[in-house]
C-alpha cells in the first residue's frame, strides 16, 4: 500500500499517536500534517537535485529560472543544454554534472525510472544511487513524496533530526546510524513520522519542511 491510497496516511497518523504517546502529544500540538505528493518522473528528480544544500527561495529561483532558459527540464533539454545555458539557468558546475550525468543515464536506457514503482525500498534507492548527484537523502526524498512509499525515513535531512531529536528529549541531533535508528520505533509507518517531524519543525521555527541544508551534494 501508498500513502497516496486513499485514508493511508490519516491511519498512519492515527497507528502512530496510538503506538508512542509523544507522537500524540505532537499530533495535539500542531495538529495533523499536510501529506506532501509529487509527481513522479525526471523532473522531479531534477527538483530535488537542485533542491540539494540550498534554501527553499534559492531552489524555488533556480528551477525557474532553468525553465526560463532551457523548458521543462527533460533528459534530452539537459544533455543539449549548453554550458552558458545551463550558467543562466543559476547551476553550479556540480550541479550541471549531475543533472547532466542524470540526463544520459536515463537516455542509455540504464535508469528506467518507471521500474521504480515495482521495486523494493532499498532496490529502489540502490537504482537511484547508481547516479551522479543522487545520494540515500535524494532517493528517499523522491521514494516518499512521488512514490508515497509508507515506511521510507530520510535520516540525513536536518529538520527530520532536530524534530526527532525535540520529540526523544536529546540536547543534540543524532547523526548517522542514530539518525535512522531514533526512527526504529515508528516503522511500519515512518513516512507518515517523517511528515509529522517536518510539520514540527515548522510548527517550531517558521521554516517549511525540509531543512534547508539537507541533501546529499553541494
Amino acid at each position: 500500500m501508498s500513502l497516496f491510497d486513499p485514508g493511508r496516511f490519516e491511519a498512519d497518523l492515527a497507528a502512530l499517536g496510538a503506538a508512542d504517546s509523544r507522537l500524540a502529544a505532537v499530533l495535539i500540538q500542531t495538529g495533523p500534517p499536510p501529506m506532501r505528493r509529487w509527481p513522479e518522473g525526471f523532473e522531479t528528480l531534477v527538483d530535488v537535485i537542485i533542491g540539494q544544500q540550498v534554501s527553499t527561495h534559492a531552489a524555488k529561483a533556480i528551477k525557474a529560472r532553468l525553465r526560463t532558459v532551457i523548458g521543462t527540464p527533460t533528459p534530452a533539454a539537459l544533455a543539449n543544454a549548453t554550458e552558458a545555458e545551463l550558467v543562466a539557468g543559476g547551476l553550479s558546475r556540480a550541479k550541471q554534472r549531475y543533472l547532466r550525468g542524470l540526463a544520459q543515464l536515463v537516455l542509455d536506457g540504464a535508469l528506467v525510472l518507471e521500474a521504480l514503482p515495482s521495486l523494493s525500498d532499498d532496490d529502489a534507492i540502490t537504482m537511484l544511487i547508481q547516479a551522479p548527484g543522487i545520494g540515500r537523502w535524494t532517493a528517499e526524498i523522491y521514494l516518499l513524496f512521488a512514490l508515497g512509499r509508507a515506511d521510507v525515513w530520510p535520516a540525513d535531512d536536518l529538520a527530520l533530526q532536530a524534530a526527532a531529536a525535540h520529540v526523544h528529549g536529546m540536547s543534540e541531533r543524532p547523526k548517522g546510524k542514530a539518525a535512522r535508528a531514533i526512527a526504529d520505533g515508528w516503522s511500519p509507518w515512518r513516512g507518515a513520522a517523517a511528515h509529522l517531524m517536518w510539520h514540527l519543525y515548522h510548527h517550531q521555527t517558521g521554516r517549511a519542511g525540509t531543512s534547508a541544508v539537507s541533501g546529499d551534494s553541494a
